[in-house]
């Protein structure tokens, strides 16, 4: 598995981390950060504060080295939580930053691991577990977080074959940190997690990418503002036939959101959304709804901060929604793997880069142009022997723990490269063809550089 982050194009929004620090030809846009110490130093720090808590000290060392760590977080959240768009955070990536993107994904690994997919159980298409043992049962201990409410949302989409019954399947769910957490993290935080696509009707509300305006706002619906039907669809529908159905997945949250904010009223608070696939599309729609109707705002000029944690996430809107979101003051971190396909859609072509010519002439279509949102952090992994590892959380979350685990399979891969570059050219040779012969050498190369 290799892995690489790469600087951003400062216009762009866009950021990106390497620990091999191997250019890439396909990497416009970018470059790479000025040297491999810079990143060394970053994990040796990181690795620093995890040490520090392990080492045979006196207890009072123990205690001031915890409090100082702590009141570091405390004092850096609103940064974190990118109140300044993560200006100077991640170019090299910050530890406390880096610390609280694996928290968020690992919130988001719960929602999988406890999705109940055997047909047979009783909990089928729902949650495995109780609120109150969820995280335990996932592995994750005590994270400092209560589980207030499950989430379910209702693809409306049929399918004649499928076998699976029409009704909400549980996405997620809500968590608020605990007095203790909160000392710890600075102000009281309410998670909202989500899965990505599981189910076969998830799949095709992914593949409906007709854009439609979003209209979450009665008030002021805002028809320039256009979203992929699929998404809005999952988030929007409720089940139907049953006056006693369930709600939708949108007032599902918005009603747990507006009981959390009113409970904690005073207090200061953050709104963190994180999601997979499928899942980041839900939170940044589900992010953009609270800012558009306000309900993080608590004066003129004074909002709760409201941050999308977003792993391998498709584009969710056009350039309308993109804007729209900014003015808000939604803010996104885009984690997304260069050779992970889902990122690239919808939108494969008419999409942010593809609406203006020449960097003037702006396209009659660019309103119908996919855009993505946010500050994007590039990883850049692959596994010969698992190419599906590209969008899997899993290898997004390892690779951010452990940068350097990377490199040897990197190193690895181009002596492969080497190895089969040196047969082909070997066999060329003994054509005597000049032709093949190079043909042979750009084949290898080309290869070696995607």
């Amino acid at each position: 598995m290799a892995s690489k982050i790469l600087m951003p194009n400062p216009s762009a929004n866009h950021v990106a981390y390497s620990a091999s620090m191997v250019p890439r030809s396909h990497s416009i846009g970018q470059v790479c950060l000025p040297n491999k110490s810079t990143a060394e130093t970053t994990a040796s720090i990181s690795q620093s504060l995890v040490a520090s808590s392990i080492t045979p000290t006196m207890s009072t060392k123990l205690d001031k080295t915890s409090s100082t760590r702590t009141s570091t977080l405390a004092h850096m959240w609103r940064e974190v939580q990118g109140c300044n768009n993560w200006e100077g955070l991640v170019e090299p990536l910050h530890p406390f930053l880096r610390q609280e993107i694996i928290r968020y994904g690992e919130f988001v690994t719960a929602c999988y691991q406890a999705f109940d997919l055997d047909p047979n159980s009783k909990r089928y298409l729902t949650c495995k577990y109780g609120k109150k043992n969820l995280f335990r049962e996932v592995g994750m201990g005590n994270p400092g977080y209560e589980v207030t409410k499950y989430i379910y949302a209702t693809p409306d989409v049929n399918i004649p074959i499928q076998n699976e019954p029409s009704c909400g399947r549980w996405v997620g769910y809500v968590a608020v940190s605990s007095d203790d957490a909160v000392r710890r993290l600075g102000r009281r935080d309410i998670v909202i997690t989500f899965r990505g696509t599981v189910t076969n009707p998830e799949w095709i509300a992914n593949f409906m990418s007709s854009l439609t305006p979003a209209k979450l706002d009665h008030n002021n619906p805002r028809p320039d503002v256009k979203v992929e039907s699929g998404f809005l669809s999952l988030y929007t529908s409720n089940e139907s036939g049953d006056k006693f159905g369930l709600k939708s997945c949108r007032e599902q949250l918005l009603s747990e959101v507006s009981r959390l904010l009113n409970r904690y009223k005073g207090e200061e608070l953050s709104i963190s959304l994180s999601g997979h696939s499928m899942g980041s599309s839900l939170a940044l729609l589900l992010a953009y709804d609270i800012a558009e109707l306000g309900l993080n705002r608590l004066g003129p000029n004074l909002d709760i901060p409201v941050t999308v944690f977003s792993f391998g996430g498709p584009r969710v809107g056009n350039l309308g929604f993109k804007e729209r979101c900014e003015e808000l003051g939604v803010r996104v971190l885009r984690i997304v793997n260069v050779n992970d396909p889902i990122t690239k859609l919808p939108g494969v072509f008419l999409n942010e880069n593809f609406r203006v010519l020449g960097g003037r002439y702006e396209f009659p279509w660019s309103c119908s142009c996919y855009a993505h949102v946010g500050v994007e952090i590039v990883l850049d992994f692959f596994n010969m022997q698992n190419p599906s590892c590209v969008h899997d959380l899993g290898s997004y979350i390892s690779l951010l723990k452990c940068p350097k685990k990377g490199d040897q399979v990197r190193k690895d891969e181009q002596n492969i490269f080497i190895r089969a570059r040196e047969s082909i050219l070997s066999r060329a040779q003994n054509t005597n063809m000049e032709p093949l012969r190079n043909a042979a050498s750009n084949l290898v190369n080309l290869f070696q550089n995607v």
